[in-house]
């Protein structure tokens, strides 16, 4: 008989058991819809594994991952090609994750994969806003003809919630009719006093990490020069842990786009980061 030990392939710092977990973490290794670079499927599995090289301890927030009770339920399996079957197997799995009392932390694959998730909490909390990290609008009611698509996924959630609970940081690429969108529902914003007028609302985290600059995220299908430096973002992520924050996800990581390993550290270090605010 083997005696070990053995190389644990979860998150480090997860609690093994679902049951007594408050967070699921879940693999969303989807990118079927990506318009440049794609690769995002590979993802979670890569993040997993450099997740072992953090601390599990963030001086920033003082807190253990021990004290977020997470649980990581591994990686979702998709029909290859098949878009709607793919979101449809998110949607049921982050609402089990809800019926069961627990929240759910999103890993992907590409930004498409926050809408069925948003579906599925809004399905348990209608007092639900969105504030939403990246590089690009999303707000596009389709592209090259096709609804479903990474560019629209803002747009579709704010048909869900209501464009005025969603708040978009870090936006500097887009369509001229998608940043009319921001100035007319007042989505855009600079300051962290922006995020008040949700407090009291259930929060949904999205972060794009081509929000954060070319310099620290080479590693990402659409990389966009003039964005975030990371302790930028993390001032962000500080103002919101005061905030009732019942969800979240960070996406776009495409690892192979970065042989240094850089993109992938900073995307584990984000996400440990986001854990500890929830």
């Amino acid at each position: 008989m083997l005696t070990g030990p053995f190389l644990d392939r979860s998150w480090m710092g997860q609690n093994p058991d679902y049951n007594s977990s408050e967070i699921v973490m879940l693999g969303l290794p989807f990118d079927g819809t990506v318009s440049y670079r794609s690769g995002s499927r590979f993802a979670p599995e890569q993040i997993r594994l450099a997740s072992w090289g953090l601390e599990e301890y963030s001086p920033r927030f003082d807190r253990h991952l021990e004290d977020v009770n997470f649980h990581d339920a591994g990686d979702l399996e998709f029909p290859l090609g098949n878009t709607y079957k793919s979101l449809d197997v998110i949607r049921r799995n982050v609402e089990d994750i809800y019926a069961d009392g627990k929240r759910v932390f999103g890993i992907g694959g590409e930004h498409l994969v926050t809408l069925p998730e948003v579906e599925a909490v809004y399905k348990y909390h209608s007092n639900l806003a969105v504030v939403h990290f990246d590089a690009h609008t999303d707000l596009r009611e389709e592209y090259l003809g096709e609804p479903m698509s990474h560019s629209a996924v803002i747009r579709h959630i704010s048909k869900i919630v209501g464009p005025e609970n969603v708040k978009q940081i870090g936006i500097r690429s887009g369509m001229k009719e998608e940043f009319e969108f921001m100035t007319k529902h007042k989505t855009l914003i600079h300051e962290y006093s922006g995020l008040d007028v949700l407090k009291g609302k259930k929060i949904f985290v999205t972060v794009d990490l081509d929000v954060l600059d070319t310099s620290v995220m080479c590693g990402t299908g659409t990389p966009e020069a003039g964005g975030m430096q990371f302790n930028e973002l993390m001032g962000w992520f500080e103002y919101l842990k005061n905030f009732d924050i019942i969800g979240a996800d960070v996406v776009e990581l495409a690892p192979d786009y970065d042989a240094s390993g850089v993109s992938t550290a900073v995307a584990t270090k984000v996400i440990r980061e986001l854990l500890m605010v929830m």
